[in-house]
């Protein structure tokens, strides 16, 4: 059985560069698992830097980023086509094969394997929807199974979007997706959470102070709705408040700061709630320089 390495993290725990270095080392290529870096043009806010995927002159190949256009809404069912494709491409080339993200339930989706259908939009059931409270709404959600993704109940455009794939997933499990087969190892990178909270806050001056600002107004300019781009959360969601006008800088970088401490919480939450469903995790320290971590992994591998 075909092996898959798979390098995971809360944010801004540098899952990028050690995945570059192992497919350095490996003769492999990277299939991200972000849920925000597929999209072209959203490249400082979701932490997009293609300079990193260039290592001692060489380019190391990737996958899954800048492949759909800001707007379009992005699912988990296509994810999983486009990691088959990317994953059957490179076990053909003979390459190993390095999935590294840091989004849940892509993550937890491959790995374990959800079988999932195309769910098209089903106005009945939106109809029927349209009356519910969110509280409502989650607990309805709820009746379909255990939540893989928590993020879904934040929002009721997406809550309302979940319950519908659930509901058809329900009636068609005889169409649901089959991914390629393979073992997993699989690495998470950990911080003290002193640490963490210093990398996320500092990260974040860094990318406001180096034109996230300007790439959320140039995305409105080219005729994505503010709407669309708040539907992206985090730095999508608070920048395009403060271009138009909602918030003030200084509430902006506060409120934003504080989503991205809490969102990096619920990252490892779900990691652990993925250990808890037999996941294999082998955590190394993110204090260890790269050749240590490197060196642990090649271990394993």
């Amino acid at each position: 059985m075909k092996k898959l390495i798979t390098i995971l993290g809360a944010t801004a725990t540098g899952k990028t560069n050690l995945a570059v270095n192992l497919a350095s080392n490996l003769d492999g290529e990277i299939i991200s698992a972000d849920s925000r870096q597929i999209y072209r043009g959203m490249d400082i806010g979701s932490g997009k830097d293609l300079s990193e995927y260039v290592l001692n002159g060489k380019q190391i190949p990737f996958h899954l980023i800048d492949i759909v256009n800001p707007g379009y809404r992005y699912n988990i069912f296509e994810f999983l086509g486009d990691f088959s494709t990317a994953y059957t491409d490179i076990i053909e080339k003979k390459k190993k094969p390095i999935l590294c993200g840091g989004s849940g339930m892509y993550l937890d989706a491959v790995i374990r394997g959800y079988k999932l259908g195309q769910a098209n939009t089903n106005n009945i059931l939106r109809n029927q929807m349209s009356g519910l409270t969110h509280k409502e709404l989650v607990e309805k959600l709820e009746t379909y199974g255990p939540l893989h993704n928590i993020s879904d109940t934040s929002d009721v455009d997406r809550l309302i979007r979940a319950i519908e794939i659930a509901d058809y997933q329900a009636k068609h499990a005889e169409m649901s997706m089959k991914i390629p087969k393979f073992s997993s190892l699989i690495f998470g990178i950990y911080f003290d959470r002193q640490i963490i909270r210093k990398r996320i806050t500092q990260r974040l001056e860094e990318r406001l102070n180096n034109g996230m600002i300007l790439e959320v107004e140039n995305l409105l300019k080219s005729g994505v709705v503010p709407e669309d781009l708040m539907y992206y959360g985090l730095e999508y969601k608070f920048v395009t408040m403060f271009v138009t006008g909602e918030m003030v800088f200084d509430t902006m970088f506060e409120k934003l700061n504080i989503a991205i401490h809490q969102f990096a919480k619920r990252q490892m939450t779900w990691y652990r709630r993925m250990e808890k469903k037999g996941v294999k995790i082998n955590w190394i320290n993110g204090e260890l320089d790269m050749d240590s971590k490197i060196a642990i992994i090649l271990e394993k591998v």
